[in-house]
C-alpha cells in the first residue's frame, strides 16, 4: 500500500503494462502528470516519513525517469530494496 498523497502502486503498474499505442491523448498526459506528481511527492517526503513498502515502491522507480545518471552508475533493483530496507552498504549485517 503506498503512502497518503503518493500514486498507488496498482496505478502504477495498470499504467506501465498497457501498451503506449493503446493509450489515448489524454491516458498519456494523466499519466505523466501522475508520475511528475508523484516524483516530487518522493522527492519532499523524508525517508523516516515513509512507510517500508513506500520506501521500496520509491526504490524500484525512483531514477526510472531520470537521464542525468548513467545506468552504469545506478545501482541494481536489487540494491535499492535493499538500501530502501536498511539493508544496504553500510550496515553491521554481514548476511547481504
Amino acid at each position: 500500500m503506498s503512502d497518503a498523497g503518493r500514486q498507488s502502486f496498482t496505478d502504477k503498474a495498470s499504467a506501465a503494462l498497457k501498451p503506449d499505442s493503446q493509450k489515448t491523448t489524454m491516458e498519456h498526459i494523466g499519466d505523466m502528470l501522475t508520475g511528475k506528481a508523484d516524483n516530487v511527492a518522493s522527492n519532499v517526503q523524508p525517508q523516516s516519513q515513509k512507510s517500508t513498502t513506500q520506501k521500496i515502491g520509491d526504490a524500484f522507480t525512483s531514477g526510472s525517469n531520470s537521464n542525468s545518471t548513467s545506468h552504469a552508475t545506478q545501482p541494481s533493483l536489487t540494491q535499492k530494496a535493499k538500501n530502501a530496507m536498511g539493508l544496504g552498504p553500510g550496515h553491521s549485517s554481514s548476511n547481504v
